[in-house]
């Protein structure tokens, strides 16, 4: 580490798939998981910095970067199984799981699914907290995208178009700040396969009217993890409100909204986000999963707390029975 070169993708084939992932460092586990249609290079500005504490773990989830994009199963609970898989095969017994956008939804599915293996829970700008998103991700719904997208990504309309949307992204124009992201998210569809996994992956998560699946009816049984929410405070694609959300149904979780800083505020301020994660990871203690506990969460659950959201303390999703992207 140090040397500035890039970090060497690992590969590991699962359930007969090629799984692409980044491993750095050394020390307790850290599991960053990343947003849809991005890859693992959405931590590069942060994974040497984390590497000099943990053991960083960045895959690239199915159908996204350099894993197979088969026809399989897109939902938060599979990427859940499939992370818990991955650990195992690296001899990783837990982890501290950070998850950006879809990948909050994973982290927090991974919580529910296996809470052994769940240290702690950093979520950055996740879905699950409203219905509220990007009309951009909605329109991956609606029918001809495949085919409007190949045309869009054929050579040379591809470059002119990653080109208008770099040029916005520094523009400094209102709703621009994210473009560039956006850009490399648009490039990537060029490949047939990550279209037709990217709008799989969309229509468990989103319909026409936006999230269709919630985080908040369970976010009760994560109150014995210490749990952290990251957004920017100038987020176009799930609105900084949605942290009003969290701090209802999870009111034991951290809040930190960092300023002029969109949907990957640990993009726009890299140092600022690693010292929000060394810092929270340093001031809490490990969940310890005890069954009896969650036996207690279970019976008691958190009609409550999603009962005030709905009252107006923020907006909140309708119910569903699984965490969203």
């Amino acid at each position: 580490m140090g040397t500035g070169e890039p970090l060497a993708l690992q590969h590991l084939t699962l359930h007969g798939h090629r799984r692409a992932f980044l491993k750095a460092g050394s020390g307790p586990a850290l599991l960053l998981l990343h947003g849809m249609g991005c890859d693992h290079t959405t931590w590069d500005l942060v994974v040497e910095s984390f590497a000099r504490r943990y053991t960083v773990i960045a895959p690239d989830l199915l159908g996204h970067g350099a894993s197979d994009k088969p026809r399989a199963d897109y939902s938060v609970g599979g990427y859940a199984n499939g992370m818990r898989d991955l650990l195992a095969a690296l001899d990783i017994d837990r982890a501290t799981v950070v998850g950006h956008s879809l990948g909050g939804g994973v982290a927090m599915q991974f919580a529910y699914q296996y809470p052994e293996l769940a240290e702690r829970l950093v979520l950055v700008a996740p879905g699950g907290f409203g219905p509220e998103v990007t009309p951009i991700i909605r329109a991956v719904t609606t029918p001809g995208f495949h085919q409007i997208t190949g045309l869009l990504t054929l050579p040379g309309v591809r470059q002119l178009g990653v080109a208008g949307l770099t040029a916005l992204s520094r523009s400094r124009l209102p709703g621009t700040r994210d473009l560039g992201e956006v850009a490399a998210i648009f490039s990537a569809l060029r490949d047939p396969r990550a279209r037709a996994a990217l709008a799989h992956v969309v229509r468990a998560v989103v319909d026409w009217r936006g999230q269709i699946i919630t985080m908040s009816d369970r976010a009760y049984l994560t109150d014995d993890i210490p749990m952290c929410v990251i957004w920017g405070d100038d987020d176009p694609v799930i609105p900084v409100s949605h942290a009003e959300v969290a701090r209802v149904v999870a009111p034991h979780c951290d809040v930190e909204i960092v300023p002029n800083a969109g949907h990957f505020p640990h993009r726009d301020h890299p140092e600022r986000f690693v010292k929000l994660v060394n810092d929270f990871v340093r001031s809490t203690a490990p969940a310890r999963f005890e069954w009896e506990q969650w036996r207690d969460h279970l019976r008691r659950g958190g009609d409550v707390r999603i009962r005030q959201a709905e009252a107006g303390h923020a907006p909140v999703a309708p119910l569903a029975s699984a965490p969203s992207a």
